[in-house]
């Protein structure tokens, strides 16, 4: 079986960061995602709000880089959850469970960070300023514009 969905849109809203009881990260978001046609009779396009659900480190760099009217491009999973209202009717809520983030804008489009990283579950933030890693192509000289093979 294979649940995996992409979407890409704008938040709605800043996202909700909070913690767990367990102090785990969590980060609630609503993206407004147009769909790609206009209506039956070639109208307008039409918007669908996607609630978005992040945990731990992905929660947390939602928090920091997004918010309202940014661009986002969201990668995970479809989830159900069935709940009971206040009335006690049975209420079913479907959101996407955030394995991926990434920013579908800029800076200059609109958005409040020049940040240009996307963030996975498996992201961990650099303990010190990085180092520019030793290049693994060597010089071959020569500009006879020939190549080497």
């Amino acid at each position: 079986m294979l649940n995996h969905i992409t979407i890409m849109g704008r938040l709605t809203r800043d996202p909700e960061l909070r913690m767990t009881q367990s102090q785990t990260q969590v980060a609630s978001f609503t993206l407004a995602v147009d769909r790609d046609f206009g209506g039956r009779d070639g109208g307008e396009k039409q918007t669908d709000f996607i609630d978005c659900v992040a945990w731990r480190q992905t929660a947390e760099f939602v928090g920091k880089y997004f918010s309202k009217g940014r661009m986002a491009v969201v990668s995970g999973r479809l989830q159900s959850r069935k709940w009971e209202d206040r009335e006690g009717n049975k209420r079913t809520s479907w959101e996407v469970v955030a394995d991926n983030v990434y920013f579908g804008d800029s800076r200059r489009d609109g958005g409040d960070s020049g940040d240009s990283r996307s963030y996975t579950r498996d992201y961990e933030a650099p303990k010190s300023s990085p180092k520019p890693a030793a290049s693994p192509f060597e010089d071959l000289g020569g500009d006879d514009g020939e190549l080497p093979f």
